[in-house]
């Protein structure tokens, strides 16, 4: 594979946006394009990424902390966040790779506060603190009509036999789903510098074309890079 880390700096991206819109599938086909561009990338995930972020991420969406309120899993969520950054985030940037992560700190500011409730002082402070200055350099925000996204959530349960044990954001109802989707474009309106939205009701290869080109015009020095 051609080594383009000379000539292309590290970046960070991240893909935003509610359940079933296809982040997962996304970030994982980015990752494949970008190493046909001689670009090495990690691929992470929110919670997550590391062991103590899994083990968090567990806690979480098996609805152990929905009693606690937002604001506890807002915190639980910046513990997971800054052993993130610190662990898998900062030290692969620092190597010279791309790091792609299924969801940041913008979840946070939609599940939490702009749909849960937590001020929003509360979550800036939590969000400096995890982040140590490591903002993502492109957010992707799949956007999509809740009502198609809730019905793939369903769709997706049921093949995976997970209709009684789906996470606890999955079974809100639409109305909640709504609701975060407004939070996410929200999210985008006011970050337009870091934030493209791109709309996620298309097939697989026509989303993720659509990805590229976005990355493509935020990063115009990958239409240089060697390929593999």
């Amino acid at each position: 594979m051609a080594d383009a880390s000379q000539s292309v700096k590290a970046r960070f991206i991240t893909f935003e946006g509610g359940e079933g819109v296809g982040k997962s599938t996304q970030a994982k086909r980015l990752q494949a394009r970008l190493h046909k561009q001689g670009i090495e990338a990690i691929r992470t995930r929110e919670p997550g990424g590391t062991p103590k972020a899994e083990a968090i991420r567990s806690f979480i969406l098996q609805g152990r902390s929905e009693s606690w309120g937002a604001g506890a899993e807002a915190v639980l969520f910046a513990a997971a966040r800054l052993d993130h950054v610190n662990q898998l985030i900062a030290p692969n940037l620092d190597a010279g790779k791309w790091v792609i992560s299924d969801r940041f700190h913008d979840s946070t500011r939609a599940y939490q506060g702009l749909t849960g409730g937590v001020d929003a002082k509360l979550i800036g402070a939590l969000e400096e603190l995890a982040l140590n200055g490591h903002k993502p350099d492109l957010t992707l925000v799949l956007d999509m009509d809740p009502e198609i996204a809730f019905a793939r959530v369903r769709e997706r349960q049921l093949e995976d036999a997970l209709v009684d044990t789906g996470d606890r954001f999955e079974k809100e109802n639409l109305e909640w789903h709504r609701k975060l989707r407004e939070g996410f474009l929200e999210i985008a309106r006011n970050n337009r510098e870091r934030c493209v939205v791109v709309l996620a009701d298309r097939t697989e290869d026509k989303l993720e074309e659509a990805i590229w080109q976005a990355v493509l015009e935020h990063f115009p020095e990958l239409e240089t890079a060697p390929t593999a």
